[in-house]
């Protein structure tokens, strides 16, 4: 768990407004479109994401164009033939989908395990699970279980702990973990479902207070990774991204964000 935050208001908006960003490491150079690599990439692994990429791309001089969204929203735009060429997915339920569309030659597979967490930036308030029913919690932000794999895993520990008939007037949804990550951070819920990986990144690190869910309360979070077929694309860039995500370097910096890669 963290220590308490320094609650400067403008400073959270700042910060919030990071969680919006449209990251493009690939717009910071004059590439062609068609040198790019680009991927479609769950809101879980934004910040993430940036070190990945640029990791990457020292190591190949492939240029990369990255798209965050729920998985479930970006899973409805691949199958509708947004021109992506890698899903880096929260969970393998889209992965799969997509695979099974007839839309990548390779199976999905796992790169990474993720972690749920409970998180809260008011201050007099420790974060645990239990305190969700109390009076003065009266919003509870999570991502929305339709769509975005966090925001399931949050309802799976909701309803184990028998607590969703209590508290689902309190519930207030997301579109993905980066609109949830902004009500906890400006507050607009007292407390909230996120991922570790937002928790543990370097622009907010030290921000609010958090505890780990345990893992036996909801399902595993099996973060899958899946190279699309494009009309006219080789896939071999794609691939090289899917390769990249098993390497030593990209699990060290998973790692570093919270997840779990052992035995992957």
């Amino acid at each position: 768990m963290t220590g308490f935050h320094s609650n400067r208001y403008i400073g959270i908006l700042l910060i919030a407004a990071v969680l919006f960003i449209h990251c493009s490491n690939g717009d910071r150079k004059s590439r062609k479109e068609e040198d790019s690599l680009a991927i479609a990439v769950a809101a879980n692994m934004q910040f993430a994401m940036d070190e990945l990429v640029q990791a990457f791309t020292e190591e190949t001089g492939i240029q990369c164009k990255v798209t965050i969204s729920s998985s479930g929203k970006l899973t409805a735009q691949i199958k509708q033939g947004a021109p992506f060429d890698v899903f880096v997915s929260a969970n393998m339920k889209y992965p799969n989908v997509i695979y099974e569309s007839g839309l990548a030659e390779v199976p999905p597979k796992v790169y990474a395990h993720g972690k749920l967490v409970l998180w809260t930036m008011k201050d007099g308030i420790d974060p645990s699970p239990d305190i969700l029913p109390w009076d003065e919690i009266r919003h509870i932000a999570m991502a929305n279980p339709e769509t975005a794999p966090y925001g399931e895993a949050a309802l799976d520990v909701i309803k184990d702990l028998n607590q969703f008939e209590k508290i689902r007037s309190k519930l207030v949804y997301g579109e993905s973990i980066a609109q949830t990550n902004q009500f906890i951070i400006t507050e607009s819920a007292e407390i909230g479902f996120t991922a570790m990986s937002v928790v543990m990144s370097p622009q907010l690190k030290n921000k609010g207070k958090w505890v780990e869910i345990q893992s036996t309360l909801h399902r595993p979070i099996e973060q899958g990774v899946l190279v699309i077929n494009r009309e006219g694309q080789t896939g071999d860039q794609g691939r090289k991204f899917y390769d990249f995500l098993s390497s030593e370097r990209a699990k060290k910096i998973l790692e570093s964000y919270g997840y779990n890669t052992t035995n992957l």
